[in-house]
């Protein structure tokens, strides 16, 4: 099976500008809750969109990363910073739209991230692998520079890169399967953020250590 079939450099592109603005929403609102300046919340969004890609980019060999490429790429995350600085919701309301926009992003690069590895030969592991760092890279830099231990890393969050694992994993199977089209890669980028927000709303999370006892005082 030919990737190109199904996947066109539009089309490709295309899913990357969308999980890029998403991702920069998420980043530009999580630096308004921190009160972060408009130089900060520019920062936070242009990290948090494109992180993940950057990384994909270098590990797959395709260089200079597209983020450096293409201008559109760079733009998007300022035109996110310019709308969430005039119209970002209540402060009350904040913190919920910041996990609906990372939802949909984790969603969406999950996808883009996988696709674009197995097109530059990446084995299907591999390929799931860097769907997944694609996906999550940006959120844990965004956490880190916001002075906040990443969602990824903390046993009392939700599930957050499971999401995206079974996004990137249903990806790789209809590649498998030769069954990839722009149906099935959007049902994958819809599963991982589904499961993304029945995580949030149930509170479901991976397991600790099995039978596990410390006198650390957990924070």
């Amino acid at each position: 099976m030919q990737l190109q079939q199904f996947f066109s450099p539009s089309v490709q592109h295309t899913l990357d500008v969308i999980g890029i603005f998403v991702f920069a929403i998420s980043g530009a609102l999580l630096a308004v809750r921190k009160n972060f300046d408009v130089f900060g919340i520019a920062v936070l969004a242009e990290v948090t969109a494109l992180g993940g890609g950057l990384f994909r980019d270098v590990i797959i060999g395709a260089v200079p990363p597209a983020a450096f490429t293409d201008l559109g790429y760079f733009v998007t995350p300022l035109l996110a910073t310019l709308v969430v600085f005039f119209l970002h919701p209540h402060v009350e309301r904040i913190q919920t739209a910041v996990l609906v926009f990372d939802a949909a992003g984790l969603g969406l690069f999950c996808v883009s991230g996988t696709t674009k590895a197995y097109g530059y030969g990446l084995g299907l592991t591999a390929s799931a692998t860097l769907g997944l760092a694609t996906a999550v890279g940006g959120g844990v830099l965004r956490d880190v520079l916001a002075n906040e231990v990443p969602s990824l890393l903390r046993w009392d969050r939700d599930l957050y890169a499971v999401p995206a694992m079974v996004g990137a994993g249903m990806v790789v199977l209809c590649i498998r399967y030769d069954a990839l089209t722009p149906l099935t890669s959007g049902l994958a980028a819809v599963t991982a953020f589904v499961l993304r927000l029945l995580a949030m709303r149930y509170h479901w999370r991976a397991p600790r250590a099995w039978n596990r006892r410390s006198t650390v005082t957990e924070e």
